[in-house]
């Protein structure tokens, strides 16, 4: 969250975030966004907002607001936009820790390993429905197209 308020200071972007970790605060933040007409609205990534994802991408859509996300499923959801690291794909790098870790391998011995595919997924459908046009160099980078 940090280094996305040194960002948008530097971009002079207005920034307001909304802090959730019950349902309550969830459906209250969801209520509260529309009122501030942000141009877009960025949903970090977070087990707890990812769970409830189809919830956030139906509210938002029916606010008519722009959203990206972190994760590609938000975007299978009806979300707008997502970049980030692939999730099934850590996964599955996860699965070999597990195999080395039940062949005996020490848990402290295995290398941290950061994210190394990310993705660009842009969903069309939702685009039109929200009026937007989607610049063709943006959909040349993506990686999957949702149309």
């Amino acid at each position: 969250m940090k280094a996305l308020k040194e960002s948008g200071l530097a971009l002079q972007l207005a920034l307001t975030s909304y802090e959730a970790s019950t349902l309550k605060d969830l459906e209250n933040a969801l209520d509260a966004i529309p009122n501030t007409q942000p141009d877009i609205v960025f949903v970090l990534n977070d087990p707890f907002m990812f769970a409830r994802r189809k919830r956030i991408v139906e509210s938002l859509f029916q606010a008519h607001l722009p959203a990206i996300f972190g994760y590609r499923e938000y975007v299978d959801d009806g979300g707008l936009v997502s970049y980030g690291s692939s999730a099934s794909d850590s996964y599955r790098r996860a699965a070999t820790y597990v195999d080395k870790i039940l062949k005996g391998a020490k848990p402290g011995n295995l290398p941290v390993q950061l994210p190394t595919k990310f993705e660009l997924v842009i969903n069309l459908k939702t685009a039109k429905a929200l009026g937007l046009t989607v610049p063709l160099p943006l959909l040349d980078r993506a990686d999957e197209v949702i149309e």
